[in-house]
């Protein structure tokens, strides 16, 4: 047989190490609706355990919105299933392109195009636009789909230390005589929940003649003064060349994505990007459900201003209990350990009094940078955070990592 005992043998060992080094990642069992409090099964073939959640990225609290549920049902019954088919053959219906609209005035673009996911989009975006000529600066820390999409471009790939802007700036003037400039961030950054300097990036950009693309994700929604995420925060609105983000996140928390920006840009994704032209078209159930979101959302930022004051409670909350949290404004609060095995030990046991949250470690995260990563939502009320602060100070007690140092935390548990 093709896959022998000698071959299987190599695998089950490299888990048994995994599991060994407290480095397996064992998945929880969800049995309700995405909500501050939802019903787990962990591990599996155990009891339903409710427990709240503090580890989604259901930043607005949409993901179960009556409204939205209905709008999702709307489509479901006027449009169908599924499309069965890609956009440019018979995959585009009139509500696909009142979407892409939409996005386009809320994100302040020009034009937009759907993609099945923001993976999707920053793997197909780069190498639609880009070509051997030209170059892609990245800031070190984007996302890895955005490092997916470079690695399938033929365009020169180089970087910059994270949020350098000195730095940026000698690469830009390291490559003056590419074709076309590239800077390439994340807008939230999404492990350690800082903002890009989308002002000092756009600047370079006009001095050096660069295109900006931002992959807001983890902003769009939320971030700025009426959600419309890092570019408005920043005072750069209209002012970004491409943007990619999602709508598996707070923009209702199921799936799809969209690259928007430039319309030269953007009809360029449209004639050549592969995941564009070879996927299946994104479900009018979400369609429907995504266009109920950007109603709601722009019409009133009380959401917004929620997520933003439960953020500073729980922010203030952690740094006075004496815990070492990633600097930062935004609702994605990471909470360091250092260790990988302290990481899976802080978060079963923080599952134990009732709350979800999981351990990051490499290599979603480098090597000696685990964490918990707590990300608020505002469906949260406070009785919530109450209690999650109550648990996290608790766990911090057993482990004797509250008020300690970096360098304390990693003689006690290592790196």
């Amino acid at each position: 047989m093709a896959f022998s005992d000698e071959n299987r043998k190599i695998f089950q060992d490299e888990l048994s190490n995994l599991k060994e080094a407290g480095l397996f990642k064992e998945e929880r069992i969800i049995c309700a609706p995405q909500d501050s409090e939802i019903e787990v099964v962990f591990p599996v073939g155990t009891k339903e355990k409710r427990v709240i959640n503090m580890c989604a990225n259901n930043y607005l609290g949409l993901s179960s919105l009556p409204e939205v549920v209905e709008a999702a049902r709307k489509g479901l019954d006027h449009r169908g299933y599924g499309m069965s088919s890609v956009r440019f053959i018979c995959g585009t219906q009139d509500i696909h392109k009142q979407l892409e609209d939409k996005l386009s005035e809320f994100l302040g673009t020009e034009d937009t195009i759907l993609f099945p996911s923001c993976m999707d989009a920053n793997c197909g975006v780069f190498e639609a636009i880009l070509t051997e000529d030209d170059v892609m600066i990245a800031d070190r820390l984007v996302h890895a789909s955005i490092i997916d999409g470079m690695r399938l471009c033929k365009a020169m790939q180089d970087s910059f230390k994270h949020s350098d802007m000195k730095h940026l700036e000698k690469k830009l003037q390291l490559h003056q005589d590419r074709r076309l400039k590239m800077i390439i961030t994340d807008g939230n950054f999404s492990m350690d929940g800082d903002l890009a300097k989308l002002d000092r990036i756009v600047e370079l950009a006009e001095k050096y003649n660069a295109m900006v693309f931002v992959d807001d994700s983890h902003a769009t929604g939320f971030i700025g003064k009426t959600g419309r995420g890092t570019h408005e925060h920043c005072g750069v609105f209209g002012k970004i060349d491409i943007i990619t983000t999602t709508l598996g996140k707070a923009l209702g928390g199921a799936s799809g994505g969209c690259v928007s920006g430039r319309g030269e840009l953007v009809e360029m994704c449209r004639q050549k990007a592969r995941p564009y032209l070879f996927s299946n078209t994104m479900p009018p159930v979400i369609v429907e459900g995504a266009l109920a979101v950007l109603n709601l959302i722009s019409k009133t930022t009380e959401r917004r201003d929620k997520l933003e004051n439960n953020t500073n409670f729980w922010r203030k909350g952690l740094t006075d209990a004496g815990f070492i949290l990633k600097e930062g404004e935004t609702p994605i609060v990471p909470v360091m350990l250092f260790n990988a095995k302290l990481s899976q030990d802080f978060a079963k046991d923080l599952y134990d009094l009732g709350i979800y949250a999981i351990g990051f470690f490499f290599p979603v995260v480098p090597k000696g940078q685990a964490r918990i990563r707590t990300q608020i939502s505002a469906a949260h009320e406070l009785h919530h955070l109450e209690k999650a602060l109550d648990a996290f100070i608790n766990v911090g007690k057993k482990y004797d990592i509250l008020h300690k140092t970096k360098q304390e935390v990693i003689d006690m548990y290592g790196q």
